[in-house]
Order: structure tokens, then sequence, then C-alpha cells
């Protein structure tokens, strides 16, 4: 089991109380870090562990749910503090006891996820880079969204991919619907909103009170389509979920065309992280976009 020692000391350090844990759970579930809780009578904390060169990420990670937490529309986790050391970088939350999303706690994250996006932002992009999974995610602030989403979103994953040996057709029809890519803007311009970045149906959950819950963010500020978008990639959130968002911030006619278009970011950045069993997809996502504009796919 990984010393926790010095993490423990630092969490005394910060709650002004000698902190030692009378319960450690080993937790699993997730692909990037190694997970903890550790209990005492009155504390119970998560522990996020990973090698000490990803203190950035967890840097990143705390932002951008302290950032969540500040706009105070929907439940994020308290962060109690992160760092790193000779051996490990963590970051260290309350602990939640998560169950399923569904009902009223799904409606409930629609309408609470409506009110986070309303909060116009200045810019798109964010005041760092932070990480997708464990990809980089460029943020570079631009006032332009197309311009951003061509350069630091597809443009970068594409870059990512042909280093890993899927350029060919990927990369050539990858380029082809960036250069496009303002043909499915026209009549919309989106205003940026703060995002949960990485909201698929794996990061949302619900409290022991029904509460609804997100977490494991890849903030950022951007077109709230995004955040939409991902909830339908893999499922996990239900028509009680869209209805109540739809009722509160009407999503744009033209989504249903992006949402295609968004969601390709997602699954290069999985050929890139998992390797060629999502290539067919990402091509035919392509294939698919460029195939609403007119243009042949093929040659």
């Amino acid at each position: 089991m990984t010393d926790l020692n010095a993490i423990t000391q630092h969490i005394s350090e910060v709650i002004g109380n000698d902190f030692v844990p009378e319960r450690i759970s080993s937790i699993g579930g997730g692909c990037i870090n190694s997970a903890y809780r550790l209990q005492s009578d009155d504390v119970d904390l998560f522990v996020k562990v990973n090698s000490p060169h990803l203190a950035d990420m967890f840097e990143a990670e705390a932002m951008g749910l302290t950032e969540m937490a500040g706009q105070h529309c929907v439940k994020v986790p308290e962060v109690i503090c992160h760092g790193s050391n000779h051996q490990h970088s963590y970051l260290v939350l309350e602990y939640i006891e998560l169950g399923s999303l569904r009902g009223a706690a799904s409606a409930q994250l629609g309408e609470q996820l409506a009110a986070l996006h309303a909060i116009a932002q200045p810019f798109f992009g964010w005041h760092i880079n932070n990480t997708i999974g464990s990809t980089p995610q460029i943020n570079t602030q631009e006032h332009d969204w197309v311009s951003f989403w061509q350069q630091h979103r597809l443009g970068k994953q594409l870059q990512l991919a042909a280093g890993k040996g899927f350029g060919g057709r990927l990369r050539d029809q990858g380029q082809r619907l960036i250069e496009e890519l303002p043909k499915f803007f026209v009549g919309y311009q989106p205003q940026p909103s703060l995002l949960h970045g990485d909201l698929w149906g794996g990061n949302a959950a619900a409290d022991a009170k029904g509460n609804p819950v997100i977490f494991d963010p890849a903030c950022y500020y951007g077109d709230r389509e995004t955040d939409i978008a991902m909830t339908e990639l893999f499922g996990g959130f239900g028509g009680d979920f869209r209805s109540a968002y739809q009722s509160h911030y009407p999503l744009d006619a033209g989504y249903q065309s992006r949402k295609t278009l968004y969601n390709l970011y997602h699954i290069i950045n999985h050929v890139n992280l998992f390797g060629g069993g999502y290539l067919g997809q990402a091509e035919s996502m392509i294939a698919q976009l460029l195939a609403e504009l007119g243009k042949s796919t093929l040659g």
C-alpha cells in the first residue's frame, strides 16, 4: 500500500488537528490514479495518489473543483489539500458516499448544470492547462470559439494521434474537417461557460441524501454544448436530465450536428489513451460530419 504518512501530515496542517486515520481503504474504479478512503471518528476523506511529476494535474483538478464550488450551482467534493513529495503527488477531497444518478437527482442535475452554464465567462480557454484523462488539454485563452476548437481541441488530438502512429486517413480527413469547421457555426455564436469538461456518466452521481454530485473535472470555459454532448456519448443521464436542462436553458437547434463534432474530441482522445479500438469510430464520426457538409470522404 502507498505510504500515506506525508499526506496525512499535510492534512493535519490544513485542518488544524492531528489527523490519524483509523481506517484506510483502497478504492478501485480508476484507470489513472490510486485512490484511498481515510477515516477517523470525525473526518472522512478521499485521496488520489499518483507519481510526483503529476502534481500539476492534481493542482488543475483542485482549481476546477474550487471554481465550480464557487458558482454555487451544483455540488462537487470539497478540496482539502493537494501537493507532492519525493514519492507521490496527491489530491485530498471530502469523502462522499455515492449512489446512482436517476429520477429526481438526474432532473436536479439538469437544472443545476443549466444554471452553471448560464453564468457568463470572459473568454474561451482557462487560466491554466490541465488534462483530459491523462492527455494534456491546452486551454490557451481565445475570444474566437471556432479557432479555439480547431487549434486546441481537434487539432491537438489529431497531432497526438499522428505521433502515436494513427495518422493516415484519420489525420487527412480530420484536417479537412478542421478547415470546414466554421460551417457548423453559421448563425450560432456560443458564449463562454464554465464547463465540467469530462461529463460522462462515471463522473456524476448522487450523494446519500439524493443530491447530484459531479467530480473528476477537466474544466475550462467553452460552449456549453460540449458538456451536454458528452452526457450523451456513453449514456447514464437519462431523459429527466435532458428535459430539465432544456426547460431551464434550451439548446440551439444546431446542437444535433455539433454534438458529434464535440464528442469526436473525446473519441480521438480515447484513441490516444487506449489505442486503435476507437479508431474506426473516430473515422466514422469524421465521415458523418463531412457528409453533413455535402463533402465526399473518398480519396
